[in-house]
């Protein structure tokens, strides 16, 4: 269910990075500290935390309280933390996902904030704010949970693991098993199924808040592709940044591998910036979002436009 050119992409970035490894230390660990403030930030922030990405950073190198900021604020950041530091430890174990390992990631994240509901299954039924869905009743939600599980075992031998991680995320997140934290918790289960089949961890960014939440309803009415592609296209950012990090500029770079922004890239050639954006977020041509703006190559235009007319057309 990837668009074609998006997997084509993914696969083959996948494939150098592993080509690379092991990675250098140093490069790792700093893109480790440079990821894991990115990932509880936009995670938060998706939310509704108000803690700006400095204030994050800050909380997690000093410890200090931000004047002005709730506490629960603050126990959101340390926690999701925490919650990385599981999840990493558990794709270290390569540790088959189950439900318990879910109940865990959640303890940790509401930890001092929901101590009465951390780790534990919703009893009341619940509604989501903004959303056409109705979650399953509370009594239901811990058999839809073991079905979840055996779901993700059964899936994980014959699905891509993209595919399989964005899937596990929706259906989670559609069970909806807490009262409160199933969103970081599922973007947290979903990282650890990219994790343990060598992807690096995959950001969600504030700014997409809005087409993440689409591409989530609609997959609550069974239309799963946009969704997947969504999550496709946060992975390749992630292999990107990854690869640009790794490997060694001894050069400067020809001029069709340069990120242009959309606007210049539609001075040369027949197509609109409004047509290339379409084409970044549907995942046909290469490009990575810097903020609010997506940013492309000459060479991954020219590798779209000499597909056009095949099958991937």
């Amino acid at each position: 269910m990837l668009e074609a050119r998006l997997l084509e992409r993914i696969e083959r970035k996948k494939a150098q990075l592993d080509a690379l490894r092991p990675l250098p230390v140093a490069v790792v660990n700093r893109l480790r500290e440079l990821i894991l403030v990115e990932w509880i930030y936009n995670s938060n922030a998706i939310e509704g935390s108000t803690l700006t990405l400095q204030e994050t950073r800050l909380i997690l190198e000093t410890g200090l309280t931000i004047g002005g900021k709730t506490l629960r604020e603050h126990f959101e950041v340390t926690n999701h933390r925490d919650a990385i530091q599981y999840v990493e430890q558990l794709a270290v174990r390569n540790e088959a996902m189950t439900p318990f390992h879910v109940r865990q990631i959640h303890k940790i994240g509401l930890s001092q904030v929901d101590d009465a509901s951390a780790g534990n299954y919703r009893s009341t039924q619940v509604r989501i704010a903004g959303a056409e869905h109705f979650p399953p009743e509370a009594w239901e939600v811990p058999a839809r949970m073991t079905a979840w599980g055996e779901w993700l075992i059964q899936s994980g031998q014959s699905t891509h693991p993209v595919v399989l991680a964005a899937l596990a995320h929706h259906r989670l997140v559609e069970i909806h098993p807490f009262v409160d934290g199933n969103g970081r918790t599922a973007r947290l289960v979903m990282n650890l199924q990219l994790m343990q089949h060598g992807y690096p961890p995959t950001v969600i960014l504030r700014t997409d808040r809005q087409s993440y939440y689409r591409v989530l309803s609609l997959a609550d009415d069974g239309i799963e592709k946009s969704l997947i592609n969504f999550i496709g296209k946060a992975v390749e950012r992630s292999l990107t940044l990854y690869l640009e990090a790794c490997i060694e500029q001894t050069a400067k770079p020809k001029k069709d591998d340069v990120w242009i922004s959309l606007a210049e890239a539609a001075q040369e050639i027949p197509y609109s910036q409004e047509y290339l954006s379409l084409l970044a977020r549907m995942g046909r041509i290469e490009a990575v979002k810097r903020g609010r703006n997506w940013f492309t190559t000459r060479k991954a235009i020219e590798s779209y436009m000499k597909t056009l007319g095949s099958k991937l057309t």
